[in-house]
């Protein structure tokens, strides 16, 4: 073993003796064009190679001067096949006398948690059935049809047209279902397979890009509910969630009434996400990053969708009817994903291990044969973040392990009832609403000079937006 490395030193030579790095002579190197990090104790420098990182420069620039190897292991389904783009870029290893994490972690969670993945992978539960998601894809191809039948059979009448527009909206929500289960690579062994079927899924069947939603997904699943690193709690100055609300309320901001901001949420909210923000989003996604290929697979949806319609409705009615779809598998996107984000914790990084991080950011909802069928085992979330390239048809046989793990170590595994889920999400909205309004009372009072109150108060998040599309991004890793 060499002595201690100096910053900068750059590759490693292939056979040579490895200079060894302090995490105090790591932490430094978490800026834009200087990244290092850490998997399996060897020390890494990432600084040129991130903007060719196939998940993105963000995803990977969010592990800077971390131990990645959990999200390494949770993200990659071929590792020996990845870890020969990492071997340029060795650098060195962490100090013999250096613990394995930064920080006061827990040794003996990240110990146990890597035993139970070791368990998972020896019981065979990251294969997928074959089966299993031809049938989901079969029964949104089967919707699709019967949608247009019902039109084509009965008329574009207003009762008709409204049976059709739940049948697609329905139809859509699956189609997020398996283009996310693509997405994780969670269906077939090679990940180009995965790849090419989840364009056909999000393309043709949606009318989105594969890469737009790998690129603001993984970044969630990398650091859940965290500021500026999760795009789906990054959504100031529209809502402030957590502990935005501090920070604006502290620079006196105030561009929309905060203090009804549960109420404005219906109007903006559920109604309009995939409509507007998603739209808008991901067609600049596409035209900036130059996803050529992607617009096509959008393009021909369009094409279809219109190309079916039109002669029934005319293009004013076909728009109508792809507006209306549109609101509805908003409505169910928002309320089906974010009961299991809104009731958790949200605020700054915190650099926990992996297991840690994922808890604090989830908790499961009751399941039941209809529920993992429309939340597409959504309702499975802890399982599904731990363990993100788990087919879901697995999520039942690991969550006893899953529970088991927390309980030894005193974690929160949270269960709720569905309906409770949804009742939450509006109690939550309107008690922290007051609470701000209180907070805007109670600055009006000190700056009158009628003394101090009590702490400000958060607001948990909606995951209703994402900051600007990374030019340099493209697909997830291997």
């Amino acid at each position: 073993m060499g002595g201690v490395g100096e910053p900068g030193g750059g590759p490693a030579q292939l056979g040579a003796t490895l200079p060894t790095f302090r995490w105090e002579q790591i932490r430094p190197h978490n800026l834009p064009g200087d990244k290092w990090l850490v998997i399996e104790r060897r020390v890494y420098d990432i600084s040129r190679w991130a903007q060719r990182h196939p998940g993105g420069s963000r995803l990977i620039g969010h592990h800077g001067a971390e131990d990645a190897t959990d999200a390494f292991h949770a993200f990659h389904q071929d590792l020996n096949f990845v870890r020969k783009f990492l071997q340029p870029l060795l650098i060195g290893e962490l100090a013999p006398e250096e613990p394995s994490q930064d920080g006061p972690q827990n040794a003996q969670l990240i110990e146990d948690f890597r035993a139970l993945r070791q368990a998972v992978e020896d019981m065979k539960l990251f294969e997928a059935k074959p089966t299993f998601f031809a049938f989901l894809l079969g029964h949104i191809l089967a919707m699709e049809m019967l949608a247009w039948l019902v039109i084509y059979l009965l008329g574009p009448g207003w009762v008709p047209s409204t049976l059709a527009a739940l049948i697609l909206a329905v139809s859509q929500a699956q189609s997020w279902c398996l283009q996310h289960d693509l997405g994780h690579t969670s269906i077939f062994r090679k990940s180009r397979w995965n790849h090419v079927a989840q364009q056909f899924v999000m393309g043709q069947l949606k009318g989105f890009s594969a890469h737009w939603w790998n690129f603001r997904h993984f970044q969630h699943h990398a650091k859940p509910n965290i500021f500026h690193k999760d795009p789906d709690v990054t959504v100031a100055p529209v809502f402030l969630l957590g502990e935005s609300s501090v920070e604006y309320g502290k620079k006196k901001r105030r561009y929309l009434p905060y203090n009804h901001q549960h109420l404005y949420f219906f109007l903006i909210g559920p109604p309009l996400l995939t409509l507007v923000n998603f739209e808008v989003e991901n067609l600049a996604y596409m035209l900036v990053c130059m996803q050529w290929m992607d617009l096509l697979w959008a393009a021909s949806f369009y094409a279809r969708f219109l190309f079916s319609y039109i002669p029934f409705y005319g293009v004013p009615g076909a728009l109508f009817l792809f507006v209306a779809v549109r609101v509805l598998e908003s409505h169910w996107f928002v309320w089906i994903t974010q009961m299991n984000h809104i009731p958790k914790e949200i605020g700054h990084e915190k650099h926990r291990d992996w297991a840690s991080s994922q808890l604090a950011a989830t908790c499961n909802v009751e399941p039941s044969v209809f529920l993992d069928w429309f939340s597409g085992h959504l309702n499975f979330q802890i399982e599904h973040h731990l363990f993100p390239t788990m087919p879901r048809h697995n999520y039942r046989r690991v969550a006893p392990l899953v529970k088991a793990l927390c309980a030894k170590h005193g974690l929160s595994y949270e269960v709720k009832p569905f309906l409770t889920a949804l009742v939450d999400i509006i109690g939550l909205l309107v008690g922290r609403s007051q609470a701000l309004a209180g907070l805007s009372r109670r600055k009006q009072q000190r700056e009158l000079g009628e003394g101090e109150t009590g702490p400000p108060w958060f607001l948990p998040g909606l995951g209703l937006g994402c900051p600007p599309p990374d030019s340099r991004s493209s697909s997830r890793s291997s």
